[in-house]
């Protein structure tokens, strides 16, 4: 694997390292202690995201995204996430599921999401219905030429209010040789249709900037038009946008590694116990060398799975690997971290208090680490099944 950067992945990099010290990290603590991005502040941010060409750069220049390269991408997610992600978030990345857009729906859901007019939610995990998503209830029945939706979502996180969602649900009962399983198919619903209410979800104390909302369906009748896909196509949509999202936390994961890294570096250089500085301790020194190799191997693990999706021939183990692996780091990072800082570490003063509460939701968002480990081990079980 040759992960040297190319020009243009340089200067990219340059751009967005210099876009977060101007735009993001100035306003971290703020949007942290109220719990919220203030919309001027949010506005500002994609603006110059769309100025500087940064938004919707995982979309393909044929529906006027950025064209990125998966690899580019990995590069471009892992810098965005040494900073808050409720303000991050402002530089949109569209899921790729509108891709599957059809006829009308590309100009009222697609280009209005890479242009930057509308902003889409995810909506699949349910209160009963976290990791075990065929215990799904929300369902849609067919009504002639409609669905009636009825059912609840939440922990449905966004920067700000979503202009329409694209919400799963069950839409009927297949026999499979393993016996009955869920049709699950996807819908837009847009804000406001009658029936669809949204609603700010509790405080996280993880990414605290970055929202949650409850998503409510009450005899909610969309078209059948407003179907994304197939009907009976909505697990194999979702997993397409779950596999490439468990990468992007990896990589995430990796840039809020390094910065914290670099803080305990620093640290542990200048700050003086007993007559010399606590990196000439090895209580001290070897967490750093601990941390740094544990955010070289991240890396590795989720450039390498950058590679093989820019080949095609990423797997659902490929990311699950990257995202357990980068995330659990991340975590043990955070931890050593705070401990290297020791008191100051848990200050308000410092951003160490926060990337160690917002470190701790990686590994849960997109899939637990169990759920990972249930795919790799599935993955290296499967050839040995009669």
């Amino acid at each position: 694997m040759n992960y040297q950067l190319t020009e243009e992945q340089t200067m990219l990099l340059d751009s967005i390292q210099a876009f977060l010290e101007t735009e993001i990290y100035p306003y971290e603590t703020e949007a942290d202690r109220a719990g919220a991005v203030p919309e001027e502040r949010g506005e500002r941010i994609k603006a110059k995201a769309i100025e500087m060409g940064f938004y919707a750069a995982n979309l393909p220049e044929s529906v006027g995204g950025g064209g990125l390269d998966y690899t580019t991408m990995g590069l471009f997610e892992r810098e965005l996430g040494k900073a808050s992600y409720g303000l991050a978030a402002h530089i949109a990345r569209p899921t790729e599921l509108l891709l599957a857009c059809e006829g009308e729906q590309i100009e009222k859901y697609l280009a209005p999401c890479v242009s930057g007019e509308k902003h889409e939610v995810f909506a699949l995990t349910e209160p009963g219905a976290g990791s075990d998503i065929m215990s799904m209830k929300t369902n849609a029945i067919q009504d002639g030429d409609d669905f009636v939706i009825n059912g609840a979502k939440h922990f449905i996180s966004t920067p700000c209010v979503p202009d329409f969602a694209i919400v799963f649900a069950q839409t009927g009962i297949d026999e499979t040789p393993k016996g009955p399983r869920k049709r699950v198919s996807a819908f837009f619903v847009d804000q406001g249709q009658t029936g669809f209410d949204i609603t700010l979800g509790p405080l996280s104390v993880s990414q605290r900037a970055y929202r949650t909302y409850q998503l409510s369906f009450d005899d909610c009748r969309v078209s059948k038009n407003q179907m994304l896909g197939e009907e009976g196509e909505g697990l194999d949509l979702a997993n397409k946008w779950l596999f490439m999202g468990r990468v992007w936390v990896g990589a995430q994961s990796c840039g809020k590694m390094e910065r914290l890294l670099d803080m305990a570096t620093e640290w542990a250089a200048s700050r003086k116990q007993f007559g010399k500085t606590i990196g000439k301790f090895q209580g001290t020194s070897f967490k750093l060398a601990d941390m740094a190799t544990e955010l070289q191997a991240s890396d590795l693990l989720v450039m390498h799975a950058c590679e093989k999706a820019d080949q095609g021939v990423m797997t659902s183990d490929d990311a699950a690997m990257a995202k357990l692996f980068a995330s659990e780091a991340l975590g043990r990072a955070a931890d050593n971290t705070v401990q290297i800082f020791g008191g100051m570490g848990l200050m308000e003063e410092l951003p160490i208090e926060r990337m160690w509460r917002d470190s701790r939701i990686e590994r849960i968002w997109d899939g637990t680490s169990e759920i990972q480990r249930h795919i790799i081990s599935r993955s290296l079980l499967r050839p040995h099944e009669d």
